[in-house]
């Protein structure tokens, strides 16, 4: 168990941005998504435990807002998350987070966190560690197509969960291959930019996908992926987005987090309902083939599932407690008397 608890009841630990930086950067932010990756295995591990639905979504002409709740019948937690691409025009973040972890025997909260910065890490946590069971042995190059605020994070973590050293990146912005690049290069990455996916995606192992349009595009083409790769399909995430041309998923092997979810927001929406994938998790239960040979296109096609936000907020409770990086807010009505909420109230009122 944690040592996070709150002094007083009425009291809620909570993480903040930068104190979210802090414990990062404390334990090493490789480290940090290693141990992550093992808290999501973990929780896959016992995947039958969890309740499981699709993310319930309110969706604009400019992005959506999603909540993303699950529980393991002890513990519950969700997240709130937005994706509004448009919003670096005015200075803003394309996904903001937060989530709420608490004991469902109680239903009080124990830690409210920011999730903007653990989102990122949590979903290039979780390409590794698939990754990991699915990529071809002894991969060593990566093309990143799409170089946002998601591409170093993807590089960090398949650096540390698979040995990655070699980046090729392309982006339809050449600024945002520079950032990623400036970002990377002194952590001792061997860096290329180049001016086409075409070019970026050759000789790559492992092609991760990680744009953020909220639209049907074809990031990568049919003639663009050769047999034997590893495709990390990360940027498909609600209806009507997609990165890949159909034809590429008819000859993958495709891996999905929660496959109801995904054939609503992932590539498979492009396929017919009933068409067959499999779930990682039965994978990592041996129930299921990961990569079958040398020639085989895997595809984990990405949304993001609650059950890794519960593993996220798991590991940030049971990491923050001894660093005290949290803040304690006043967020439970706590009477003296539990039925006597009216009162606590007008004693308030005598105290003004």
């Amino acid at each position: 168990m944690s040592g996070l608890v709150a002094r007083n009841l009425n009291m809620v630990p909570f993480v903040s941005v930068e104190d979210m930086m802090k414990l990062v950067l404390k334990t090493g932010t490789e480290r940090f998504i290693q141990e992550l990756a093992g808290y999501i295995r973990d929780d896959f591990g016992r995947w039958e435990r969890f309740d499981k639905t699709p993310r319930v979504g309110s969706y604009g002409h400019e992005g959506v807002i999603e909540l993303m709740p699950t529980s393991d019948g002890e513990l519950y937690g969700f997240k709130y998350v937005n994706g509004h691409p448009k919003n670096t025009r005015d200075g803003r973040q394309t996904v903001t987070a937060f989530g709420v972890l608490a004991d469902l025997g109680n239903g009080y909260p124990m830690l409210i966190t920011e999730m903007t910065l653990l989102t990122a890490l949590r979903t290039a946590a979780t390409s590794a560690l698939v990754a990991s069971h699915l990529a071809p042995k002894g991969s060593h190059t990566m093309a990143l197509i799409g170089n946002g605020a998601q591409s170093e994070f993807q590089a960090l973590a398949f650096r540390s969960l698979l040995g990655i050293e070699r980046l090729r990146l392309y982006d339809t912005d050449p600024a945002a291959s520079e950032k990623c690049k400036a970002n990377l290069a002194p952590l001792g990455f061997e860096i290329e930019i180049f001016r086409s996916g075409e070019e970026a995606v050759e000789g790559a192992d492992i092609i991760t996908t990680a744009t953020a349009d909220k639209r049907n595009a074809t990031i990568l083409t049919d003639n663009m992926v050769g047999p034997g790769v590893h495709i990390n399909a990360v940027g498909g995430d609600c209806p009507g987005k997609t990165e890949l041309h159909r034809d590429i998923l008819l000859r993958s092997s495709i891996f999905t987090e929660f496959t109801p979810q995904t054939r609503i927001e992932g590539e498979i929406q492009q396929l017919d309902a009933d068409y067959p994938v499999t779930e990682f998790w039965q994978v990592l239960a041996g129930t299921a083939d990961g990569r079958r040979g040398e020639r085989d296109i895997t595809l984990f096609d990405s949304v993001g599932f609650a059950i890794e936000d519960f593993s996220s907020l798991r590991y940030v409770r049971d990491l923050v407690g001894p660093t005290g990086l949290y803040e304690e807010l006043d967020m439970l009505a706590d009477p003296d008397d539990p039925r006597d909420l009216f009162g606590m109230l007008q004693r308030a009122a005598a105290r003004l």
